[in-house]
């Protein structure tokens, strides 16, 4: 389910930055639908961000990938690490 909604705040924010480019390209005299648009993905992305953060610090999401492993192999290479939890 957070995948999905994701995914949806993703294609908004593409669909805001075309739009913001096609006023952009078309209309040069009405720049306020260009800013209106920019300013719109902006605060999804923002949002989108928010919502990640709070997502991985509840544990919803569980990050994997490079830094993960980065991070796992250091704490098992440092025994101070490992004593400490």
């Amino acid at each position: 389910m957070i995948k999905i909604i994701i995914v949806i705040v993703f294609v908004a924010i593409l669909f805001s930055l075309g739009k913001a480019l096609f006023h952009l390209v078309n209309y040069e005299e009405q720049s306020k639908k260009t800013v209106n648009a920019l300013t719109f993905r902006i605060s999804l992305s923002i949002l989108l961000f928010i919502f990640l953060f709070i997502a991985v610090a509840t544990g919803l999401i569980k990050p994997h990938g490079i830094g993960t492993k980065m991070h796992q192999s250091a704490s098992n290479s440092n025994p101070e690490l490992n004593e400490k939890k």
